[in-house]
C-alpha cells in the first residue's frame, strides 16, 4: 500500500466518523470506559469499524481516544494501556485489511480547563509515548492526536508519537469564536504547530459543525504548508426526549465535504454526532469532487526512435498556424444547447466569424451537464458557420477505448484543435448518481493524443497516417494548491501539450505570478480565459461555486455598486476589458466566455462592438 503521507499528498482521503456516538447509539452508557470495550465487547467495536469501512472511509481510527495511562486510571484500568491499544488496532485492522489505513487515535490527558504545569511535561511525554508504542506494535499506519485544547500538550504528544517513526497528525478544536477551549487563537496556534517538526499533518476536529469549521479551515489553510484535515461535528447537540442528538443530516454534511475539498483540505472525516450515513454521503462527494483518476498508465512514444514524421504545428489548423507565427488569437466560448435544435447555436458562431473571431471553444458537458455532443456541435459550426472549433474533451464520460475512437473520428471529421481536460465530476452537476469513468486524467489523455500524433495508439499499435491534433490543456492560476497545479502543468507539457487555456482570470496578478513560475517548464502559448460578469449575483456564483475561479474583493466591490442589470453588464465588460489590457503582453490570446449564451458581450470585451 502507498505510504500514508504520499497518498494524502496525491488525493484527499476520507476518515471515519464518531466512535463514541455510535457506541452510545448501540446502548453503551456514557459512564462506561469506551476504550475498555476493545477487550470486553470487541464484536461491538468491530461492527462499527465494519460500518465505516462499508461507508467508504479510507482511514479507520482505533477506539483508543482515552486509552492512555492517566485517563484509563480514572476507571481503574491504568495497567491495561498496552493490552487495550493492541486489541483496538487489531479490531480496526480486521476491516481495513490492506485497502485502508489505520490511525491510532490518541486524545489529550488534560481537561480543557486544566493548566499545563512544567512539572508535568515529563510525565505527559512518558504517557503519550507509552500509548503510541502500543499502537505501533498493534500495526497502525499513523498516529492521530485529536481534540487537543492546548498547543503545548499537542506538541508534547506529537514529539512522543514521532518516536515511533509513524506519520503524526495533530488535530485541535476551536469554538465558534475561533479560540481553543484553552484560550489560544488560531493565529498563535498555527504558528506553534507549524514550527513543530514532529507534526506531519494538521487538523481541526470537534468543537463546531461544518459551517463554523469551514470558516476556520479557510483561514488555517493560508497559515500552513502542511496538509490539513477537517473533521467537524454533525452540528450542535440538542436535547430531544432526554437524549442529546445532532441534527445535521448527512446530505448537509456532504455538501460541506465538497466545499472543504475545493478549499484544498487533504482529508475529511467526522467527529461527535457523525455516523456511517454521514461518511457514506461525504465519501461519495469527496471521491467525485477530488477527482481520483489515472487508472490506466500511458507509456510515451520514443519520439527520437520513431520513424513517423509528425505533422508540423503550422499545418495542423489555422489556430495552430496563428500561434506558431506569434500572433494574438481570439476565441469565444459557446456552450452546446440542451436541445437538438442547433440553429441558434450556429447563428452565434456565424456572428463571431463575421466579426473576425478566430475560433469557437465548445465545452464538453460543463459542470457535468448533459448537452448536445460537443463533437457534433464542433463539426456542425465548422461546416455551417465557417469558423474553426476548439473541442474541449473530458476524461469523465468514456473509457479509454471510447475516447480514442472519438478522437480518431473527430480528426476524420476535420476537427484538429483539442482542449484536453479532466472534467467536472458528475457529483457537481445535474446527475449526482452518475459515475465518472476517468481511466486517465488530462495528463494521461494528453499523452494519448501525443502518441497518436506519432502514429501509435495507447496500446502501442500503429496508426497510419498519424493524426495532426493541436493539443491544448487547461491551467488554473488561482488554484488553492499552487505547487500542485504547477506540477501538473509541467507534466502536461512533458506529455505533449502545445498550448494552454486558463480558467477565467479576474486577478491579473495571480496569472502573472503563475506564468512567471511556469516559464521554467518551457514556453507554450497561453490563451487567457476571460469572463464578463453581468451582475453581483453572477460574481458571487463564480466566486463560490465554480472550482478554480477566484474573484478578488475589489471586483466584488465594483459589481456590488451596480444598481441595475444594465449597469452590471456594463461594469462586467469594463472589468474584463481592463484585465485583457493588463495581461496583453504576457499571453497569446483570449478565450472570452459568452455568459448565458450572449455572444455580443464577449465581442464587446474583444473590442468587436456589435452595435447592441
Amino acid at each position: 500500500m502507498i505510504p500514508f503521507l504520499e497518498r494524502i499528498a496525491r488525493q484527499p482521503l476520507v476518515f471515519d466518523g464518531a466512535m463514541g456516538t455510535m457506541l452510545y447509539s448501540k446502548g453503551v452508557f456514557l459512564n462506561r470506559c469506551y476504550d475498555e470495550l476493545n477487550l470486553t465487547n470487541p464484536s461491538l467495536v468491530e461492527e462499527i469499524h465494519k460500518e465505516y469501512s462499508e461507508a467508504g472511509a479510507d482511514v479507520l481510527e482505533t477506539n483508543t481516544f482515552g486509552a492512555n495511562r492517566i485517563r484509563l486510571s480514572e476507571h481503574g484500568l491504568g495497567d491495561k494501556v498496552r493490552e487495550i491499544n493492541l486489541a483496538a488496532a487489531g479490531l480496526a485492522r480486521k476491516y481495513a485489511r490492506e485497502e485502508r489505513y489505520i490511525a491510532g487515535s490518541m486524545g489529550p490527558c488534560l481537561k480543557s480547563g486544566q493548566i499545563l504545569r512544567d512539572s508535568r511535561i515529563e510525565e505527559l511525554s512518558e504517557v503519550f509515548a507509552e500509548q503510541a508504542r502500543a499502537l505501533k506494535e498493534g500495526g497502525v499506519d499513523l498516529i492521530i492526536l485529536e481534540t487537543f485544547s492546548h498547543s503545548r500538550e499537542l506538541i508534547i504528544a506529537a514529539r512522543a508519537a514521532a518516536l515511533t517513526g509513524l506519520p503524526v497528525c495533530g488535530s485541535f478544536t476551536l469554538t465558534e469564536e475561533g479560540y481553543t477551549p484553552g484560550g489560544e487563537n488560531l493565529e498563535t496556534l498555527m504558528q506553534s504547530l507549524n514550527e513543530c517538526d514532529a507534526l506531519d499533518v494538521l487538523g481541526l476536529n470537534c468543537g463546531t459543525g461544518p459551517s463554523h469549521t469551514y470558516n476556520w479551515v479557510e483561514k488555517a489553510l493560508t497559515m500552513t504548508e502542511k496538509p490539513l484535515i477537517a473533521m467537524p461535528n454533525a452540528g450542535f447537540p440538542k436535547e430531544q426526549d432526554g437524549r442529546m442528538v445532532y441534527l445535521t443530516n448527512p446530505e448537509y454534511f456532504a455538501s460541506y465535504a465538497s466545499k472543504f475539498i475545493k478549499l484544498g483540505v487533504r482529508g475529511i472525516g467526522g467527529c461527535c454526532g457523525t455516523t456511517p450515513d454521514h461518511i457514506l454521503k461525504a465519501a461519495r462527494t469527496v471521491k467525485a469532487t477530488s477527482q481520483v483518476k489515472q487508472h490506466v498508465v500511458i507509456a510515451p512514444v520514443d519520439t527520437e526512435a520513431s520513424e513517423v514524421t509528425p505533422v508540423p504545428q503550422e499545418q495542423k489548423s489555422r489556430l495552430a498556424c496563428l500561434l506558431k507565427q506569434g500572433k494574438m488569437v481570439t476565441s469565444v466560448e459557446i456552450t452546446p444547447p440542451r436541445s437538438t435544435d442547433l440553429s441558434g447555436f450556429i447563428q452565434k458562431a456565424r456572428i463571431c466569424a463575421f466579426h473576425g473571431v478566430d475560433a469557437i471553444n465548445i465545452p464538453d458537458g460543463p459542470r457535468a451537464s448533459a448537452r448536445v455532443s460537443p463533437m457534433i456541435a464542433a463539426s456542425v459550426i465548422q461546416k455551417e458557420a465557417g469558423i474553426e472549433a476548439v473541442l474541449h474533451y473530458t476524461c469523465r464520460d468514456r473509457n479509454l477505448l471510447g475516447m480514442q475512437s472519438d478522437i480518431l473520428g473527430s480528426v476524420a471529421a476535420g476537427l484538429n484543435n483539442f482542449l484536453v481536460v479532466t472534467g467536472d465530476p458528475p457529483k457537481s452537476g445535474d446527475y449526482p448518481e452518475v459515475t465518472g469513468v476517468f481511466d486517465v486524467d488530462s495528463i494521461g489523455l494528453t499523452r494519448v493524443v501525443h502518441n497518436l500524433n506519432y502514429g501509435r495508439d495507447f496500446g502501442g499499435n500503429p496508426i497510419s497516417p498519424p493524426t495532426g491534433i493541436f493539443t491544448g490543456v487547461g491551467a488554473n492560476p488561482c488554484a488553492v494548491s499552487p505547487e500542485l497545479e504547477l506540477d501538473r502543468y509541467r507534466r502536461k507539457i512533458e506529455a505533449g501539450a502545445e498550448f494552454a487555456i486558463t480558467q477565467p482570470v479576474f486577478d491579473p496578478e495571480a496569472l502573472l505570478r503563475f506564468l512567471d513560475k511556469a516559464f521554467a517548464f518551457g514556453s507554450i502559448p497561453v490563451i487567457a480565459g476571460v469572463w464578463p460578469l453581468v451582475s453581483f449575483k453572477n460574481a458571487e456564483f463564480m466566486r463560490n461555486e465554480v472550482p478554480g475561479v477566484e474573484v478578488p474583493d475589489s471586483v466584488m466591490e465594483r459589481m456590488s455598486r451596480c444598481q441595475t442589470r444594465e449597469e452590471g453588464i456594463a461594469e462586467g465588460i469594463r472589468i474584463a476589458s481592463e484585465i485583457c489590457r493588463t495581461i496583453e503582453s504576457y499571453v497569446q490570446g483570449y478565450q472570452v466566455s459568452a455568459p448565458f449564451g450572449k455572444v455580443e458581450l464577449a465581442l464587446k470585451v474583444l473590442g468587436m462592438d456589435t452595435g447592441k
